[in-house]
């Protein structure tokens, strides 16, 4: 990855913003301006990456985002996970490590990534 100055991703900031008023969902894919964008967000984006990297949320958070938009309860969730209401605080409370079952119930029941229940 080409590590990008300062100056590059303000001025490819810049750009971006100018091109946004003049490319629109009917501009040709071969269009200059358009392939123009991709090459600028493409820049944007990697200087990002390397400054503002976006960390993936804990278990925790994942448990507590997907019981919220799921409007479960901690008991609702133990019944999902087919375990008791005192594990299921155990285990959000950290004094307790997730089994292999609870792991792969929480990937299945609350599709939480794989990738962030083996963090």
């Amino acid at each position: 990855m080409k590590n990008i100055s300062d100056k590059a991703y303000l001025k490819a900031n810049d750009r971006l913003e100018e091109l946004l008023k003049q490319v629109s969902n009917d501009t040709p894919y071969d269009s200059p301006l358009l392939l123009e964008l991709s090459d600028v967000s493409d820049v944007i984006e990697q200087y990002e990456e390397i400054h503002y990297p976006i960390e993936l949320p804990t278990l925790n958070e994942m448990i507590e985002l997907r019981m919220f938009e799921m409007n479960l309860k901690r008991k609702d969730l133990a019944e999902l996970l087919n375990t008791s209401a005192s594990r299921v605080s155990e285990y959000l409370n950290g004094k307790r490590e997730i089994t292999l079952k609870v792991a792969k119930d929480l990937h299945k029941k609350l599709n939480i990534d794989a990738e962030i229940i083996l963090q």
